[in-house]
């Protein structure tokens, strides 16, 4: 996948190779967590595109339209940006564009926005859109607008169906809503991939090596990034400069039987023991164990850390032999 930055005025020093001679089938949106609706929409793209012998496109922003237009809003995002072009390069997509969404951007009409970004610079010829996609200035046009506006630029305009689980729309404020539950499966149903989250392995109160399970505790790249429900969780983590996932097991919360305050995020890495310090590490979240607990006594937590990481074992051991052969 190549990747085109436009530049803003807060990086002008972005480079652009736009405007695209070859023609492009697209597709415009926020697309936070790429997940198998978004998925749906870029396999439409993808297929139209050859079909057409064409490129295919994503067009998506640097960051949240509300976080422009609310000052006050504050996100819960399931992506930052770099991990978010991770996830569009496994579609296959042939070129993602980034759009910096400042006030400018907020200020366009959806006619001058698809005139201005995608015909005149993304040489769209045919843009798809999610059922319930809208973009412009209030959000104010509707799909007809959009067809009106291409059939005036030469772009033709398509929508496309939705992607339902168990009778709902698949949207990200639905993989948003299962996280805020802890209810990772769920979430990874809909994103058709688990959840995770890029952080910086920073020193904590070195409470679990004390116990015999030593933990890194993370702090997100991204302080925007939706975290899971307090709990015990199942998690696969990738260490630096490898693609291999380790196991593991999270805790996400604020250490109750140690009297703590602040909610923190520490993984213990099944055996696992090297100094990670100042690294960073990306997390996925493979199943929920338990809720958090207090415990009377340290020596009961060891003893429900140790039941944590069998069940996690366990559970990793279903997931490579689903029939439980």
């Amino acid at each position: 996948m190549k990747t085109i930055y436009l530049p803003s005025s807060q990086h002008p020093e972005s480079q652009t190779v736009l405007p695209l001679t070859e023609p492009t089938v697209a597709t415009v949106g926020f697309f936070d967590g790429v997940h198998r609706g978004h998925q749906h929409i870029i396999d439409t793209v993808r297929r139209l595109a050859h079909s057409q012998g064409t490129l295919s496109m994503v067009v998506t922003f640097d960051r949240h339209p509300r976080q422009v237009l609310n000052a006050d809003y504050q996100p819960q995002l399931l992506n930052s940006l770099d991990d978010k072009l991770f996830l569009l390069s496994k579609t296959g997509v042939d070129i993602t564009v980034v759009v910096p969404f400042d006030k400018q951007t907020a200020a366009m009409t959806a006619e001058e926005f698809m005139r201005h970004t995608l015909k005149e610079q993304c040489n769209v010829t045919h843009l798809v859109l999610g059922y319930d996609n809208r973009f412009g200035n209030g959000r104010k046009a509707t799909f007809k607008d959009y067809e009106r506006y291409g059939a005036d630029m030469g772009i033709t305009v398509s929508t496309t169906n939705a992607i339902e689980m168990n009778g709902e729309n698949i949207s990200s404020s639905v993989v948003r809503r299962f996280l805020e539950r802890g209810e990772v499966e769920m979430a990874q149903q809909c994103l058709g991939h688990p959840y995770f989250l890029t952080g910086k392995v920073t020193h904590g109160d070195r409470e679990g090596r004390k116990l015999g399970f030593p933990t890194a505790n993370l702090q997100p790249l991204m302080a925007e990034q939706l975290i899971p429900a307090n709990g015990v969780y199942s998690v696969k983590v990738r260490l630096p400069y490898s693609v291999e996932m380790k196991k593991g097991i999270m805790n996400i919360g604020i250490c109750p039987t140690f009297g703590k305050q602040q909610r923190t995020l520490e993984t213990h890495i099944l055996q696992f023991d090297d100094d990670l310090y100042d690294q960073e590490l990306r997390v996925a979240f493979v199943h929920r164990i338990r809720e958090e607990q207090t415990f009377d006594s340290p020596e009961n937590l060891i003893k429900q850390i140790e039941q944590d990481k069998e069940l996690a074992n366990r559970q990793f051991d279903r997931d490579n032999d689903p029939e439980g052969n």
